[in-house]
C-alpha cells in the first residue's frame, strides 16, 4: 500500500529569525536667541554623534545676530526655521510638535554634546523601560569652551528635586516621547526655570537615570541664563513653581509632609538670583522667610553655599575666564 504523501504545509519546521532591531529615532531641538557666536558648535556636536537615526530641529527664536547666517551656511543638513521671538519654553515646545521621533531631546544653543552622548542614553532607555528620562555628568566650559570643572550631577531622588530643589537634570537630557505627551507640554508663561519646574511634572511619570559619564557641555558666559542678571520676577518664579507644585494631588505623601521645606528652599534660591542681581534688599527678606518657614535649613552647608555664590559667583568666573585668555596667549 502506498504511503500519502504529505501535504505541502503538513510538516512545518520552526525557525528561529533574528529580526535586526530597530533603533528607534531620535528627535534633538536646538531653541536659538542671539547664540550665533555658540550655534555652529552645538549643531555640529549633533551632527558628528555616531547614532545613526537622529533628527535635529532648529529653532530661532526671533534673533537679531548672525543666527540666520549660522543657519544659511548648513542649509540642507538638519530641519531649521525662523520665527518671532517668543521664547525658550514654547520655541521648544514647537519644536517637539514637529519632532517624529520616539525619544526627546533638547540643546541650549550654547550647550554641546560630546561624542556618544546620544548613542549611550539611548542604550540606557532601552534598557530601562520603566525610565521616562536620561541626563549625564557633564563639564563646566567658558565661552571659549575650555573646561572649567567637571559637574557630577546627583543620582535621582524625587525628593531631592522638588523638595531639597536640587536639578540633578542639566545638559544632554533625553526622554521618551510618551512620557512627556503624559506630563503635558513646557509652561510658556515661565521665562527663568521652565526646565525644572518640567522636570516635576514629568518625574511624576517615572524614574530619572543618571548616566555616569560626560557626555555634554554647558557654557558659562555673561548672557547665559543661569550667571545673567535677573529682573526681579524671574527672580522670584521659584517660589511661584514650588507653590504651584504642591497643590498637585499626584503628589506622594511624604513629598507633601514636607510643603514647609521646600518652600523655604525657594526662598533661598530666589535670594541667590536677587544676590546676583544687586538686589540685597530683597534677598534679605527672602532669607528672612525661609528661616520662618524651616529655620533647620539654615543647618546644612548648602544654604550658605548658595547665598555665597549669589554674592559671588559671576565674580569668580569673570576672574577664571581672564585668566584662561592670558594663559593661552602665553601658549602661544
Amino acid at each position: 500500500m502506498d504511503t500519502p504523501r504529505s501535504a505541502p504545509f503538513d510538516r512545518i519546521e520552526r525557525v528561529s529569525i533574528r529580526l535586526p532591531r530597530v533603533s528607534p529615532l531620535v528627535s534633538i531641538v536646538i531653541p536659538c536667541y542671539n547664540q550665533g557666536n555658540y550655534l555652529a558648535q552645538a549643531i555640529e556636536s549633533v551632527l558628528s554623534q555616531d547614532y545613526a537615526r537622529v533628527e535635529l530641529i532648529v529653532l530661532d527664536d526671533g534673533s537679531t545676530d548672525g543666527t540666520k547666517a549660522v543657519l544659511a551656511a548648513r542649509a540642507g543638513r538638519f530641519r531649521w526655521e525662523s520665527h518671532a521671538n517668543v521664547g525658550q519654553a514654547a520655541t521648544l515646545n514647537k519644536g517637539w510638535r514637529m519632532a517624529k521621533g520616539g525619544i526627546l531631546s533638547y540643546l541650549a544653543a550654547d550647550d554641546f554634546l560630546l561624542p556618544g552622548a546620544v548613542g549611550k542614553s539611548v542604550e540606557k532607555l532601552v534598557a530601562n523601560p520603566t525610565a521616562v528620562l536620561t541626563y549625564p555628568d557633564y563639564e563646566l566650559v567658558d565661552p571659549r569652551s575650555r573646561t572649567v570643572r567637571r559637574v557630577r550631577t546627583r543620582d535621582f531622588s524625587y525628593r531631592d528635586l522638588a523638595v531639597g530643589l536640587f536639578c540633578q537634570p542639566g545638559p544632554g537630557v533625553f526622554l521618551r516621547r510618551e512620557a512627556f505627551d503624559r506630563a503635558g507640554p513646557w509652561n510658556e508663561t515661565l521665562k527663568q526655570i521652565p526646565d525644572y519646574e518640567y522636570w516635576l511634572r514629568l518625574g511624576l511619570e517615572g524614574a530619572f537615570l543618571r548616566i555616569p559619564e560626560v557626555l555634554a557641555a554647558y557654557r558659562a558666559h555673561d548672557q547665559s541664563q543661569s550667571f545673567a542678571p535677573v529682573n526681579p520676577n524671574r527672580a522670584e518664579e521659584i517660589i511661584q513653581v514650588i507653590s504651584s507644585h504642591f497643590r498637585n494631588d499626584r503628589l506622594p505623601p511624604e513629598i507633601a509632609r514636607a510643603e514647609r521645606e521646600a518652600k523655604s528652599n525657594a526662598h533661598i534660591l530666589a535670594a541667590r538670583l536677587h544676590l546676583r542681581s544687586s538686589r540685597q534688599s530683597a534677598a534679605l527678606k527672602h532669607i528672612g522667610q525661609a528661616f520662618r518657614l524651616h529655620p533647620a535649613c539654615f543647618l546644612r552647608p548648602r544654604t550658605w553655599h548658595l547665598i555665597v555664590d549669589g554674592l559671588f559667583n559671576r565674580i569668580g568666573h569673570r576672574l577664571l575666564w581672564r585668566f584662561n585668555r592670558l594663559f593661552s596667549r602665553d601658549e602661544r
